[in-house]
């Protein structure tokens, strides 16, 4: 139940092209309808790197029109990302900056090596977060440290990431230089026993609710509850309880 997304541009750091965001909305659509799916990691296949953000070679041949229909169609890319009905973990075992973190922010959990580097450095480069940094980060980890980020395009390491509650955990990097990546196995292997149906709803239920104020918050859960009432996961789970065993869920 565990998909893994390795982004494996070795050449380009993992930028985000053109072809690179198409790849990723296909997958990401596949992996929507797919009942088989409990959890979602979006990892690096290239030792150091999680994602460098936008390719800037690419976008240094681009009209400014086309500049400008590339930053939307990524930020509905990691939209997307950030919708998927299941957990999503980022591991970030490298350097992820400007819209590699971007990408990271649209996870729901994010793990990352002690000697990873963070940052939303666009202001370096006169422009501004353009694929959800400026809204996920505030969000994240609150308004007035966000600005201080942004505007000062400061770059972080795992340790200070955790400590401003960037990411949700942090870990020494090993020798295979995997380790934000294996603890974020770890953690989704935790999700797994859970009801597919629940975990579903629990996801809808937290982001819609955060949203809003709490009295609507709390009429979303109560909707959302309702629909786990009639699930066979609901049923199995009681029984398990019941006789005192494992859950064998099979999902909906």
């Amino acid at each position: 139940g565990i998909v893994v997304l390795g982004l494996n541009r070795s050449h380009a750091k993992n930028a985000l092209n053109k072809n690179l965001l198409k790849m990723m909305t296909k997958t990401v659509d596949a992996l929507k309808s797919d009942k088989k799916v409990r959890t979602v990691i979006f990892r690096s296949e290239v030792p150091g790197i999680f994602c460098a953000g936008a390719d800037l070679k690419e976008r240094a041949k681009m009209h400014s029109s086309e500049v400008s229909s590339f930053v939307s169609k990524a930020r509905a890319t990691i939209n997307e990302m950030a919708n998927l009905p299941v957990p999503t973990i980022a591991a970030i075992d490298g350097t992820a900056l400007g819209g590699g973190l971007e990408l990271a922010l649209a996870c729901d959990i994010r793990v990352a090596a002690s000697s990873a580097k963070m940052g939303l450095v666009e202001t370096k480069l006169a422009i501004i977060p353009g694929a959800g940094g400026t809204q996920r980060l505030p969000r994240t980890i609150g308004v007035s440290l966000a600005k201080e980020l942004i505007f000062s395009a400061r770059i972080v390491d795992g340790e200070e990431a955790k400590s401003i509650g960037l990411i949700s955990h942090v870990v020494e990097q090993n020798e295979a230089g995997d380790a934000a990546y294996r603890r974020a196995l770890a953690l989704a292997r935790e999700f797994l026993p859970q009801g597919p149906v629940a975990m579903r709803v629990a996801k809808l239920a937290i982001n819609q609710g955060m949203e809003v104020d709490l009295v609507t918050g709390l009429a979303i859960e109560e909707a959302c509850y309702a629909q786990t009432i009639p699930t066979k996961d609901r049923i199995e789970g009681l029984l398990a309880f019941k006789e005192k065993r494992p859950p064998r869920y099979k999902g909906e």
